[in-house]
């Protein structure tokens, strides 16, 4: 899971970018609006986080911004304006969430699986292909009823196809939504992680579509 993270605050930016890579969160940082809209609007990202008070450009245009251009992206407004105005002008602006600070980081978490889960158009928490089930909710995988042990990176991999699955997903998406944007990036590195999930939940349950990427499958071997 991507997310954009839009805060001018660098000791909060600092704290929330470690906690969400923590959670297995691949996070870009803007540090005003300009930054933030031109991320949004040529970037690939799961979720959004955006302040209200950025210099340059406000959230709430930033906001604007992107649905103006059609932009869909699940954002969550995160700020110090708790007025029931500010959360009015927000959602009508295109929020999808409003979380006001301070505020715990585990709810944070929650409220991006759950926009995250709802965008890729899943309405129950757990999520299921074949033996492989998904809590999108709290972020655990189990195979077969029994909890199955990840990498980060394989934790990655696998939260995107099966958010998408039965679906085509580009090696090229996969690779921005597994690695942070400073990461060097072995040209083999995404077929190894594919190979080491294959080996785990069984090989025929991760198809390789040639020339595109690859599907999570609930197929028989």
């Amino acid at each position: 899971m991507k997310v954009l993270l839009v805060e001018d605050d660098e000791s909060i930016a600092g704290q929330l970018a470690e906690a969400l890579r923590d959670e297995n969160f691949v996070v870009d940082v803007a540090r005003n609006g300009e930054d933030g809209q031109h991320l949004g609007d040529t970037g690939a990202y799961d979720v959004a986080v955006l302040d209200l008070g950025l210099p340059k450009i406000d959230g709430k245009a930033v906001l604007k911004g992107w649905r103006a251009a059609g932009r869909n992206l699940p954002v969550l407004i995160l700020t110090a304006r708790d007025g029931w105005s500010e959360k009015v002008e927000g959602f009508k602006a295109g929020a999808d969430d409003y979380l006001t600070k301070p505020f715990r980081t585990e709810e944070l978490v929650m409220r991006l699986r759950a926009l995250v889960r709802r965008a890729a158009g899943h309405a129950q928490t757990r999520i299921v292909c074949g033996p492989l089930t998904f809590d999108a909710q709290i972020g655990t995988f189990e195979l077969d009823g029994l909890p199955l042990k990840l990498t980060g990176l394989e934790w990655r991999v696998l939260s995107s196809l099966i958010l998408r699955r039965q679906i085509v997903v580009t090696r090229t998406d996969l690779l921005d939504r597994v690695y942070d944007g400073d990461a060097e990036v072995d040209s083999n590195s995404l077929e190894v992680i594919v190979g080491r999930l294959r080996r785990k939940i069984g090989h025929h349950h991760i198809e390789t579509v040639r020339g595109l990427g690859y599907r999570l499958t609930a197929g028989e071997s």
